[in-house]
């Protein structure tokens, strides 16, 4: 590795998924010498947001990748630290990576990306990264479209979970393209010059076209998400209103037999008709019978039912 360091037409690209720290920092410190903030940023336990720093000689870079689990719902990004010098690129990360193994193979195969140069191996690295964004994102608004036909047909508890978990990974999802864009712009507006040449401009500037097309995608899934959030309320509110009004129909309805029952209870001789006979409490019966109906009739004419 040292010779290949040393010999500018060389290419060299080194891969690190880590078990620890003390694996592979020696590596970073020593044959690379990086400088201590950026090894401490790739060793960090917590999730760096994306950017790149120029160490004159060399970038370093970090870049997030995106897994999706559509059955669980569960979104998660993975961080790609890179390293970028005049004839090499180092990469480092924690768990495996498809765009990773995708590039590996891509290079096995003879293609191009290891023999133009550092800058478009990290611009292969960084576009395959972005790439995995468009099928999470179909993804997710296919799972957007089925929970707003959910959210008012059956606006059910499962459904606002569900609506709140995709919303929370829409935002973890700005939270990741946007910096992102931005790094992809600061490459393709040629800000870097000493180690990205001009004929790789080009490359940089539809990664950054990528990412402003993911970052649409995304503002519309959440604009859909919110809708959908308040189709769910406004059936749960719809719901909760005809259950109020059937139980206020059969309140009303109730109501007067209610009345009358409870002035035949009062047993007064001679006060209540057909006290003193057979017939009384079967026309009351029959009277409960009547009313009923007619409220019934009634509300049905008003389209209260």
């Amino acid at each position: 590795m040292r010779a290949a360091i040393a010999d500018p037409q060389a290419l060299l690209w080194v891969d690190i998924q880590p078990e620890s720290r003390e694996e592979a920092e020696p590596l970073l410190r020593d044959l690379f010498q990086f400088h201590h903030l950026t090894i401490d940023d790739c060793f960090n336990t917590l999730i760096d947001p994306p950017k790149v720093d120029d160490y004159g000689n060399y970038l370093f870079m970090i870049i997030h990748a995106v897994h999706y689990n559509g059955q669980a719902g569960d979104l998660w990004t993975a961080e790609l630290d890179m390293y970028v010098g005049p004839n090499y690129v180092v990469s480092v990360h924690w768990s495996p990576l498809t765009a990773v193994n995708e590039v590996r193979r891509r290079a096995e195969n003879g293609g191009l990306v290891m023999g133009r140069g550092a800058a478009f191996l990290a611009h292969a690295l960084f576009d395959v990264i972005v790439d995995e964004y468009h099928p999470v994102m179909n993804e997710l608004d296919e799972e957007i479209d089925r929970l707003q036909t959910l959210a008012l047909a059956h606006p059910e508890r499962p459904v606002l979970e569900d609506l709140m978990r995709l919303k929370r990974s829409t935002q973890r999802l700005r939270r990741t393209i946007y910096p992102q864009r931005d790094l992809a712009n600061r490459f393709a507006r040629g800000e870097y010059a000493h180690l990205v040449g001009t004929d790789a401009l080009m490359y940089y500037r539809d990664i950054y076209d990528h990412t402003v097309r993911v970052e649409e995608m995304i503002d519309s899934v959440r604009d859909i998400a919110e809708s959908a959030l308040n189709t769910y309320l406004s059936s749960v509110n719809n719901r909760i209103n005809d259950v109020m009004k059937t139980l206020a129909i059969v309140a009303v309805v109730f109501l007067p037999m209610t009345l009358i029952a409870s002035i035949y209870g009062t047993n007064f001789e001679h006060t209540i008709p057909g006290y003193d006979t057979g017939w009384g409490f079967a026309a009351m019966i029959a009277g409960f019978v009547v009313i009923a109906f007619l409220l019934w009739g009634w509300f049905r004419a008003r389209r209260w039912l």
